[in-house]
């Protein structure tokens, strides 16, 4: 305690005896008068130290409180001058009114009447913003904002060291990848050892001659397969290269005349090293759906980046497969009380004659097939078919809208998925939900959306259509199959749309098909009389061809007037129409569709990849057949966003 506090609290005891000791005196002289004038003597000398003690304390307390405030002002200045925070004052119109020495000494920029802009243009936008803190950096430093809107103060951090250790553990955290040789057993079956083991040597001493460049470990586990580990930093230069050891490749073995591509998968930001060779191998099987020759990088959040992809998928299909798949397809139905088949939205003939082809494997089997359809949602293209299949009446009776669909289905019941794999753009999503077993069938490349835990996966993309791999699976089936003509019909009309006439995305297994189907009472006079066009959707056609331009490098951009709506297919067929005029390499139609999305139809003859180009802008498809839709976009904004992913695409030379 204080000295002088200690003297206060004597001062008031003295008082207190004072005023005791005055009371005793007056009560003794009454009595005796001399011992009460000898008490009020002693009583008076009292009186006169008490007056001392309080001027004393007085002095005392003075004293304290001037130098209490001396060290306070004292330990501000020294905080604000000498302590390593800065500290800005500035005004209404963000000029710079005063600010501390270390500002001045870490920030050069910052001026006493300057704008806060010549200091970073990101104060001022993270004001604006209402932030209460960022992290900017500024003059080869981190600093760790502090806003102080109310008092127009702004405080600065130095977490220079902190950033550069956290960049330092991002650019040395672990990265898993599994490197796979597509189509290696295939090629190389039938070759002389010593061709195999020359071809081998060749692409092994490219990948290691590479990995060590790279500093990548990197160890081969089979004939066709290699894991390489590496970290984040190396991740990001190989990135920033578009991973060009998938061209190397593609042209040692090119060399060779034997068509071998890479497919990479790789896992990154997991501690775990299980984890990471988890998201490995799921990122290698999304690149390998895709028809190999890319990579696919999976982060621990799900999200994807694809490089590479650049060539067109080979067939890699085998009729073993196709036979196996068809086996276990008919051991699910036998297994099941009934077969529910569902499309995708806006059903095309592809996704209506997969779907035919689906029923019938189930009637053969044996059990109630129901494809499920919202006659709401039909495109016009497919009415023609549509009235075909009211007309008969066996066919039309399998034929049942989602709410029906819904009250049906049970806990046995066998869900089948064709003409797609996004759960977003089924007929009815709600089914997924409620049916346990499902079944995906469909020939586009594999995105980032998948439908959850399907008990059987048959995606090709080296098939023309789904309409193609549902003619093989019918091929398989162990019973006798006796087709009706509508229903072969309506499969063939599906490849004969999804490959132009058989003049795009053709091998020679869809001849088989086709001539399968042919046998089987497939009508080619019907087929041409459901794919007529009527002459209203010829001239909105022309219209938006005619409104076409070039932009860059032989890539037409065509678009129709922002209150225009037209129909998903007629877009599409703008975009074939486009891709057969001279000097044009790739075609982009953008139109506002009937249920108000803008839809861009993307089509080329392969050198442009406008899958990738699509997906930038959350759509998908193959490399020369590709869509996306907007939602709450005009055609300008549409049109605008495209440029900037094709400036980016063919920029990053991806």
């Amino acid at each position: 305690m204080p000295k002088f506090l200690m003297k206060r609290w004597h001062g008031y005891h003295v008082i207190a005896l004072f005023v005791v000791a005055t009371s005793f005196l007056i009560t003794i002289m009454l009595y005796r008068w001399q011992i009460g004038v000898v008490g009020f003597f002693i009583l008076g000398v009292l009186a006169i130290y008490a007056v001392q003690a309080r001027i004393s304390f007085e002095k005392d307390l003075e004293a304290y409180i001037s130098t209490l405030s001396y060290r306070v002002n004292k330990a501000g200045e020294e905080i604000v001058t000498k302590l390593p925070v800065g500290m800005l004052l500035y005004n209404e119109e963000y000029t710079i009114q005063w600010l501390n020495p270390y500002v001045n000494e870490k920030i050069k920029e910052a001026q006493i009447d300057g704008s806060l802009d010549e200091i970073s243009p990101s104060l001022i936008s993270a004001l604006e913003k209402g932030l209460e803190h960022d992290t900017i950096f500024m003059n080869d430093y981190y600093f760790h904002v502090l806003f102080k809107p109310d008092e127009r103060l702004i405080y600065f951090f130095d977490v220079t060291e902190n950033e550069e250790i956290k960049a330092l553990y991002e650019e040395t955290q672990t990265v898993l990848a599994i490197i796979f040789l597509d189509n290696y057993d295939d090629v190389t079956q039938g070759m002389e050892d010593q061709v195999r083991s020359k071809l081998l040597s060749h692409v092994t001493s490219t990948l290691n001659r590479w990995a060590f460049e790279k500093d990548i470990f990197l160890r081969r586990t089979a004939s066709d397969r290699f894991i390489a580990v590496m970290n984040h930093k190396t991740l990001e230069e190989i990135e920033r290269e578009r991973f060009d050891i998938l061209d190397e490749i593609k042209e040692v073995t090119g060399k060779e005349k034997i068509p071998i591509t890479l497919s990479v998968g790789v896992g990154v930001g997991e501690s775990s090293l299980r984890e990471l060779g988890i998201l490995a191998q799921s990122s290698l099987d999304l690149a390998l759906g895709r028809g190999g020759d890319q990579v696919a990088i999976k982060q621990k959040n799900g999200k994807v980046r694809f490089y590479g992809g650049k060539s067109n998928a080979m067939e890699k299909r085998t009729r073993v497969r196709a036979r196996v798949i068809s086996h276990a397809l008919r051991d699910f139905v036998l297994e099941s009380d009934q077969v529910m088949i569902m499309g995708h939205k806006h059903p095309d003939m592809d996704a209506i004659g997969a779907a035919i082809g689906v029923l019938k494997i189930a009637e053969v089997n044996g059990k109630e097939g129901y494809v499920v359809l919202d006659p709401q949602d039909v495109n016009h293209d497919v009415q023609k078919l549509m009235e075909e299949v009211e007309k008969h009446d066996h066919l039309w009776s399998q034929f049942i809208i989602p709410a029906e669909a819904e009250e049906l289905a049970t806990e046995q019941t066998l869900l089948v998925i064709v003409d797609t794999h996004k759960p977003s753009l089924v007929m009815e999503p709600k089914l997924l939900e409620q049916v346990e077993r499902i079944v995906v069938l469909d020939h586009h490349r594999r995105g980032e959306e998948f439908i959850e835990d399907p008990v059987l996966v048959y995606m090709e993309p080296y098939a023309s259509s789904t309409a193609e791999l549902v003619t093989e699976l019918l091929e398989y089936q162990p019973k006798q199959l006796k087709m009706d003509s509508l229903e072969a019909t309506a499969l063939l009309a599906g490849m004969v749309v999804d490959t132009k006439s058989f003049a795009i995305r053709t091998g020679s297994r869809t001849f088989d098909a086709a001539s399968f189907l042919r046998s089987n009472g497939a009508d080619t006079v019907l087929v041409q009389k459901l794919l007529k066009e009527d002459l209203d959707h010829y001239v909105k056609r022309a219209k938006l061809v005619e409104s076409a331009e070039i932009y860059r490098e032989g890539l037409a951009i065509a678009k129709a007037d922002d209150e225009d709506m037209i129909s998903q297919v007629l877009i599409a067929q703008a975009a074939d129409t486009l891709l057969t005029m001279k000097d044009v390499v790739a075609s982009f139609v953008i139109s506002r569709r009937q249920d108000g999305m803008v839809s861009i139809s993307a089509r080329s003859l392969g050198e442009v990849n406008v899958q990738l180009i699509m997906e930038k802008l959350d759509g998908g498809g193959h490399l020369t057949n590709a869509a996306t839709q907007l939602e709450g976009s005009s055609v300008e904004e549409a049109e605008k966003r495209l440029k900037e992913v094709i400036d980016q695409f063919l920029e990053g030379g991806n």
